[in-house]
Formats: C-alpha cells, sequence, structure tokens
C-alpha cells in the first residue's frame, strides 16, 4: 500500500519514497526539559508515534529509526535549576532539574500509548559535532565569527525562506529579531554565543577563546547529522517550528554539507487552543499533561487527539474528551479487547493512515468494524493504534480540591475580581465540575457526566 504524505516544503501531498527502504529515518523536535510538558507538547508525540507505527508496519520495525532530541542546555533550565537548587552549583544543579524533567516526560508520553524513540539523543552529549558543523559553516563562507559569537550569514544562502514561504525581506519587515552590533545583517542568527558567568559553558569552536555554548538551531542539525546522517527521510515537528526554527536548521544543514535537502518530507501539526483560546496561564487554561491525566485515562487522552487530522488546528475541551471517553469505552466493550496481545493495522484503517495519517477516517473505519462485529480486527487496529486499555472510569474528582477553588473564587466574587472567579471556573470546567450559582449567593456543583 503506497504511504502519502504531505509536505510543508513544497506544499502538496507527496507519495513516500524513502533514500533506503531498509533504513527509514525520521527525526522530530523533542522537548525542552525544564517542566513538566503541556498538552500542546503532546500533540506532535501522539502524531509522530502514530507514524512511527505505521512506518515499523510498513518496512519493517528493524527498519525504522526515530530520532526525538532531548534539549537540555537553554537559560529557561539555568533559571529553574537555580531556582529550585540555590545551594548547589549551576551544572550540578542543571543535570538534576534535566534529569528529573526527563524522567517525567517519558512517564506522561508513556501514559499517552507512545513507543519510545530508537534514539533519544541529548544536546549536551553533542557539542563536538555541534563545533564541527559550525567550523565547516565557517570554513564555506556561510558563517562568521564576531565579538566572541559564531553567527550564520542568511544573504549567503539565495533560498533562505523557502520553508517558511517567505521572502528575506517580508521575514526581515515580519520577524523580531535581535539587532545586535556585530551582527552583517539584520537575519544572521546565533550558531555559538559565549557562556555568561555561572552558565555552562564548553571550550569554543573557531579560535574564540572564552567558553561559550551553543545556539538553539544548530543543536537539531548536528544531533540528526550524527543519527540519521546528512540527509534524510522525515523531519517533524509543531507548526510553530517552521520558522525560525527550521528554517534555519536547513540553512546550517544544507550549506554545512553542500546537499540540496535536509530532510525529503517536512511534517508539521497544526496548534492546539483549549476551549476555544489559546493556551495560556494567565487565561487560567494552561494543563500539563500530569494534570489532564489525573482525571482522564491516557487512552482517552490519545484518542481525542486522534479525532482531528494532525494538520488541522484542535480545540481541547471537556466535552470532546467526554465524547472521546464514551466512544472508547463503547468500542472497546468486548472480551477479546482486554485478552488478546496481537497488533495489525485492519486494512480500510490502514488505508485511511496512508492518505496522511487521515486519523478521523481510520476512527471511522474503527467504527464499520465495531458496527460489523469483527471484534478481533477492531482490537488488533486499537493496539497497534497505540490504545491497549478499555477506559475504566471516567475519572475521580478531588472534593477537597473542588471546595477549596470554590472558597476561593467565592471569595474574590465578593472582592470583585471577576476575572479572577471566571478564570477558577474555567479550573473546574477543565476538571469536568459544572457550577450553579443561586440566587441567594450559594453554589451548586456537579461533576459533568
Amino acid at each position: 500500500m503506497e504511504l502519502r504524505l504531505y509536505d510543508t516544503l513544497t506544499r502538496e501531498k507527496r507519495l513516500f519514497e524513502p533514500l533506503d527502504p531498509n533504513r527509514v529515518r525520521m527525526y522530530v523536535c523533542g522537548p525542552t526539559v525544564y517542566d513538566f510538558a503541556h498538552i500542546g507538547n503532546a500533540r506532535p508525540a501522539i502524531v509522530f508515534d502514530v507514524l512511527f507505527r505505521l512506518l515499523r508496519h510498513l518496512y519493517g520495525a528493524e527498519h525504522v529509526t526515530y530520532v526525538r532530541n532531548i534539549t537540555d542546555v537553554d537559560d529557561k533550565i539555568n533559571a529553574r535549576a537555580a531556582q529550585e537548587y540555590p545551594s548547589l552549583p549551576l551544572n550540578e544543579a542543571i543535570r538534576l532539574v534535566t534529569e528529573k524533567t526527563e524522567r517525567q516526560y517519558h512517564e506522561d508520553v508513556d501514559a499517552l500509548g507512545c513507543l519510545r524513540p530508537t534514539i533519544e539523543p541529548r544536546a549536551t552529549e553533542h557539542i563536538a559535532e555541534m563545533k564541527a558543523l559550525i567550523e565547516r559553516l565557517v570554513a564555506a563562507g556561510h558563517a562568521y565569527v564576531a565579538e566572541d559569537h559564531v553567527l550564520f550569514s542568511v544573504p549567503s544562502m539565495p533560498d533562505y525562506g523557502k520553508l517558511a514561504k517567505r521572502s528575506l525581506e517580508e521575514m526581515k519587515a515580519g520577524a523580531r529579531v535581535e539587532v545586535a552590533p556585530y551582527k552583517r545583517d539584520p537575519m544572521d542568527f546565533v550558531l555559538w554565543k559565549p557562556s555568561k558567568e555561572g552558565e555552562p559553558g564548553w571550550p569554543s569552536p573557531s579560535g574564540i577563546s572564552t567558553a561559550g555554548r551553543p545556539g538553539w538551531h544548530i543543536e537539531c542539525s548536528a544531533m540528526s547529522w550524527k543519527h540519521l546522517g546528512e540527509t534524510f527521510d522525515i523531519h517533524g515537528g509543531g507548526i510553530d517550528l517552521v520558522f525560525p526554527h527550521h528554517e534555519n536548521e536547513i540553512a546550517q544543514s544544507r550549506c554545512g554539507f553542500h546537499a540540496p535537502v535536509m530532510a525529503n518530507y517536512w511534517m508539521h501539526n497544526g496548534f492546539l487552543q483549549v476551549e476555544g483560546e489559546k493556551m495560556s496561564k494567565s487565561l487560567g487554561n494552561f494543563f500539563t499533561i500530569r494534570e489532564l491525566l489525573a482525571d482522564w485515562p491516557g487512552e482517552v487522552l490519545r484518542f481525542n487527539m486522534l479525532r482531528t487530522q494532525y494538520r488541522q488546528p484542535i480545540d481541547w475541551t471537556v466535552r470532546g474528551l467526554e465524547e472521546s471517553f464514551d466512544t472508547l469505552v463503547s468500542l472497546t466493550d468486548f472480551p477479546d479487547f482486554a485478552t488478546g496481545h496481537d497488533e495489525a493495522f485492519a486494512p480500510a484503517v490502514l488505508e485511511a493512515l496512508c492518505d496522511d495519517l487521515n486519523t478521523p477516517q481510520a476512527i471511522a473505519e474503527l467504527h464499520a468494524l465495531h458496527r460489523r462485529g469483527e471484534h478481533a480486527a477492531l482490537a488488533s487496529t486499537l493496539r497497534a493504534l497505540g490504545i491497549r486499555e478499555q477506559p475504566k472510569s471516567r475519572r475521580a474528582v478531588d472534593e477537597s480540591k473542588v471546595v477549596s477553588l470554590l472558597d476561593a473564587r467565592n471569595a474574590a466574587r465578593k472582592a470583585r475580581n471577576f476575572k479572577e472567579a471566571d478564570r477558577i471556573r474555567d479550573e473546574l470546567k477543565a476538571m469536568g465540575v459544572e457550577l450553579e450559582d443561586k440566587k441567594d449567593g450559594t453554589t451548586l456543583w456537579k461533576v459533568k457526566r
């Protein structure tokens, strides 16, 4: 069966033809490990897990390499380390933060039914590759040294901006860029920068005498090169990474290796909103995977994500989660599901997935299997999709937490802080709690079913 994937670079759905069918290679930008991952981070984890499973089915598990990196050098990590472990040397504190956060990330995406990638490289373990690539770029005239920085010269690449489909002039007009005095062009970006006092640092490339650390973009170029080669099959991530991150990766890798492409297919999942609004801590609709797992089974979170085709924006709502729960209970309510272990896509589901991961159509085919009573095929297909358990309970609401939030909301209303009162109502709604404000000033609550 032919696999067709939408390629962001060409803006078309293309037949997937791997460079080497015996070594299909995919790279996906992974987490920056400084805090719990939020539900938006779960989308690429689930989307590219489905693609990983599909590629393993089509080419054989031993012939597919999936690399998802761990970013463990970042300003946010430095700040968290200093905050949580103020008495420890910064490097030791950073190690504790990143190890703990990486473990939390694995626990969360495991609970979502995701397979572990073949390789999960950490940025700090690939400094040598980053420096080697930077040296290549300097030698080729695509990068230069200025005030202990190494910068990529954007004008040296005539078709820079091809992935984002924007000209250099458009990007200059619309981008918020740091116009440092040592930049030759405002769009030039950092490959290496000097470390400030107390920050982690390594011996710098290109004859720079001070210690420094890599820029964000060079990390992924170096790690994909190390584990997948100069050119590979698929590069994935969220749509927010198209520019500047993926555009800059392409520039670094193509210019460093004199290659026509970095990856043959560029895939991006769409944005995620919560209850129709952009997820934001200030709006009170920011939820981590861990928080949602406390209220919903991981299978339900995964299934809810798959109800929307990966390139489309998704609106994450309590109503959608409840519908996903009920649907999944219905689809798995037969004995064979609990007792079987085999995994294989039913032909109609496989056909839907091979059409650019058309998971809504795949779910429609699951319903068709259920209607026909083809329970063995249904169970096997669900397991192949990463759903191995029937949801056991809708969720347990912590009553003491609800009461505490209601008290805080009542206090906010009395203080006429209606913005805070609305925020708390939204938080309770996300927990599945419905409120009814009575005329006498009391508030009734119930768990929505």
